[in-house]
């Protein structure tokens, strides 16, 4: 096992990940051309060898809007809104091309709320629009990466099988399920386990509202039955990949939740 966290392309976000002590990162990029230049990739690769930090990841951020809850979500988020599609595909693809010349296997994103309903134009325009980037990737030598929440874990199980490349996988934010209300992780293990190449340790309660996502929390203090996801996650899946902590806000109380966060999932994972 191994501990990650989630930073962008600054030098001294390089160095607080240094300073925790922690060796890996999912890089988090905007992905538009002008942004991800070769120049912008060669910086990126002197601060890796600089302060020895291993990039398991690119987290892909679209552009455009983007509402994180649970209705104006449905219009703005991922991959899914018909309105900006095209132009968010071919972000995907730029992310792939400046993640090639870094060298990165797995690439992350939001695709958005998944049509639950698999008989409808809808679903399969989503559908050849995501095969479209994960045959990109593939060429690319990648793997294209669902990050969980924003669907049910069978709609996101049928849709890899649907979309059928063979380079597709998951990255499974626990907290996210239950933030969406789409499920649990302990349980959706069960539904696509196999396809888990990423997990995102962050903590989270599930809504108490029909509108907004139910609040991040840090580690411990949320849904997330630690214990038992870890365990399962270990021993049934068999995952010994990145553990990627994930704290959503800044400043020194994000540095202490990451400091105890570290703690907490080590001390967990070496009694399993």
């Amino acid at each position: 096992m191994e501990l990650g966290v989630i930073i962008g392309t600054e030098e001294e976000e390089f160095k607080k990940v240094a300073d925790l002590g922690i060796p890996t990162i999912q890089m988090w990029i905007y992905c538009d051309k002008d942004n991800l230049t070769d120049e912008h990739a060669e910086r990126v690769k002197e601060y890796c060898k600089k302060y020895n930090i291993r990039i398991s990841a690119a987290w892909c951020r679209w552009p455009g809007n983007a509402v994180w809850n649970l209705c104006e979500g449905q219009q703005t988020l991922g991959l899914v809104p018909a309105a900006t599609r095209d132009r968010r595909v071919q972000s995907m693809l730029i992310g792939s091309d400046f993640a090639k010349k870094l060298e990165i296997e797995d690439i992350i994103t939001h695709v958005g709320f998944l049509p639950e309903n698999p008989m409808t134009t809808e679903y399969w325009d989503v559908v050849t629009a995501l095969r479209e980037v994960a045959e990109y990737c593939k060429r690319n030598g990648q793997y294209f990466m669902f990050e969980t929440g924003q669907e049910t874990p069978v709609t996101l199980l049928r849709t890899i099988e649907d979309i059928g490349t063979g380079n597709l996988g998951v990255n499974l934010d626990p907290a996210n399920l239950y933030r969406y209300g789409k499920g649990n992780p302990i349980d959706a293990l069960d539904v696509f386990g196999k396809y888990v190449r990423g997990v995102h340790i962050k903590d989270a309660s599930s809504p108490t509202e029909g509108r907004t996502l139910g609040p991040e929390l840090p580690i411990g203090q949320g849904d997330v039955n630690f214990p038992v996801f870890l365990e399962k996650l270990k021993n049934k899946v068999g995952y010994d990949g990145v553990l990627t902590i994930e704290r959503e806000i800044e400043g020194e109380e994000q540095v202490r939740d990451l400091i105890a966060a570290k703690q907490f999932i080590t001390e967990i994972w070496n009694k399993i």
